[in-house]
């Protein structure tokens, strides 16, 4: 069976960066970014990504407390190609581990409601539902969970 690599993405790894934009941006298109955005994003929160030898399968955040947001965010992406093969379970318990070094007391996912596998994942691996709520000129829900 073929392993799983895990690299962070670096701020200056622009191959890295818009391997993570891209699987953000398949599974999240309401909130597509640049890849500045992404930029923006590695200097503030721990980033992955997953391949299979060489092919993409999925990328991860994980968003350390501040002072205005004490709770820790981990989100885990697979493509819809790869989802089903353990790949979501991997990069899930990553960024738990994570965030568990960040000190975490409370830890939250972010799900945007049309993506069912992502709802079930969450909810399977003991989340629930603590918050919904649609963005300024969005349609689609966003679902905040907090795991029990």
């Amino acid at each position: 069976m073929t392993k799983l690599r895990v690299e962070q993405v670096a701020v200056d790894s622009d191959a890295a960066l818009q391997d993570w934009q891209h699987v953000h941006n398949v599974i999240v298109p309401p909130a597509a970014m640049s890849i500045e955005e992404a930029r923006e994003r590695a200097e503030l929160y721990h980033l992955e990504v997953a391949y299979l030898e060489d092919v993409l399968v999925g990328c991860s955040t994980v968003r350390p407390p501040t002072d205005d947001a004490p709770d820790v965010t981990v989100i885990a992406r697979v493509l819809p190609a790869h989802r089903r093969q353990g790949f979501g379970e991997e990069l899930y318990a990553r960024g738990l581990e994570r965030a568990r070094e960040f000190g975490a007391d409370v830890i939250e996912t972010v799900v945007l409601a049309s993506n069912e596998d992502g709802l079930r994942f969450a909810q399977k691996h003991g989340f629930v539902e603590f918050e919904r709520y649609v963005l300024p000129g969005d349609t689609v829900p966003w679902i905040t969970l907090r795991l029990a």
